[in-house]
């Protein structure tokens, strides 16, 4: 018998020559005439197979435990075994669904005016915004035609009846349901309140509350909805050299729409505050001329004793009787100030010789905005 000779060493590292680790395989060494053990059991490539994409994880190929006897022998390989697939991510769609609902809404929001506020809430509630909202399009700022169109609808004619005599004068909407600021003397000692829109209706109105240490008043229109409320402003961003419009009821001329600047800021405006002071001012010729006291002067009749002074911006856009309680309007269609005195070179007694001479002073926004929760209570008269 001829006895196989083997070198010590030789053929160790191939008890499993395709199936071992990379690891052993560096470990021992090897004939270098060999061509190293493919990765995975060959298999022969047709051109169908080598369009097929790899998709990771296909098989797990598994093998027995060596038997092999040093020779180069040992187990082929088996079966590849299917793999178990990833387990497919779920889906999160409560929370997210949630965020990206409340982030489109902000976005309403953010983007909006408060127009939108007041239609997601389906609230009757004061529309109020800083300098930066435009009622008009932004291409028609400072366009006095566009201003008009806009906010017109929002300003109405207020008819008083008093106990001897009549008050007419003008106001603001401020909600869709009727709330409307107008001055405390247009409506101060009224028995019956009548108010014109700007589409012709007719509603009776009731007193809400009353300031006459601001010469404010809240009235309510029964049985209305849908009115247009105007946009109230910021009153504190106003200059001097702004332009501003003026919408009111002169001498019952519903509608009237004058336009001016901003002459001063900060003028101090003294009123009377004594109801019978005011209806003898407005008895008779119902031209609603309410005196004021401006440098020590007195305008459009006496003011009496008992007056309060608030602090006025001044315009020389024109205002007339009737003006009073009716809106100053910024370029870009917001409320900045409530109208409530004129300068008039004629006295009380002829008032039909009373006109605008180019010096007017109107409540600032800001004013009424502070003092409209105290209205809506009764006012601080109650």
């Amino acid at each position: 018998m001829t006895e196989s000779i083997r070198r010590s060493g030789e053929y160790e590292s191939f008890e499993n020559p395709y199936f071992q680790g990379a690891q052993q395989q560096a470990s021992s060494p090897v004939n270098p005439e060999w061509p190293p053990p493919p990765a995975y059991q060959p298999v022969a490539q047709t051109a169908q197979t080598a369009q097929q994409p790899v998709v990771e994880p296909t098989a797990v190929w598994q093998t027995a435990p060596g038997a092999g006897d040093g020779h180069g022998g040992g187990s082929g390989p088996e079966a590849p075994v299917a793999a178990e697939p990833a387990p497919r991510k779920k889906r999160t769609r409560g929370p997210l669904a949630l965020l990206a609902a409340v982030a489109i809404v902000a976005a309403a929001i953010g983007g909006g005016t408060a127009y939108g506020i007041q239609e997601l809430t389906g609230k009757d509630q004061v529309v109020s915004s800083s300098t930066t909202t435009s009622v008009v399009p932004s291409s028609k700022t400072g366009d006095v035609a566009s201003i008009a169109a806009a906010v017109s609808p929002s300003v109405v004619e207020i008819s008083a009846t008093l106990s001897n005599g009549s008050s007419t004068g003008s106001g603001v909407i401020i909600t869709s349901d009727g709330e409307i600021v107008t001055n405390n003397h247009v409506i101060s000692g009224a028995t019956s309140i009548k108010v014109s829109t700007s589409d012709g209706k007719t509603y009776t109105a009731k007193v809400v509350g009353t300031d006459s240490k601001k010469d404010l008043a809240l009235i309510k229109l029964e049985n209305a909805s849908g009115l247009n409320p105007a946009t109230l402003g910021n009153s504190d961003g106003v200059q001097v050299g702004d332009e501003v419009v003026a919408i009111g009821s002169p001498e019952g001329l519903t509608g009237t729409v004058t336009s001016g600047i901003v002459s001063a800021l900060n003028r101090d405006v003294t009123v009377s505050t004594d109801e019978s002071q005011q209806q003898q001012q407005q008895q008779g010729d119902g031209s609603g001329n309410w005196p004021f006291q401006f440098g020590g002067q007195q305008f459009n009749g006496d003011t009496g004793t008992s007056t309060t002074t608030y602090k006025a911006i001044q315009t020389d856009a024109s205002l007339n009787p009737g003006n009073s309680g009716g809106a100053l309007i910024d370029a870009s269609g917001n409320i900045v100030g409530i109208n409530s005195a004129m300068y008039s070179s004629a006295s009380a007694s002829s008032s039909s010789d009373a006109g605008s001479i180019g010096l007017g002073f109107a409540i600032p926004i800001n004013t009424v905005k502070s003092d409209l929760a105290s209205l809506r209570a009764g006012g601080s008269d109650s």
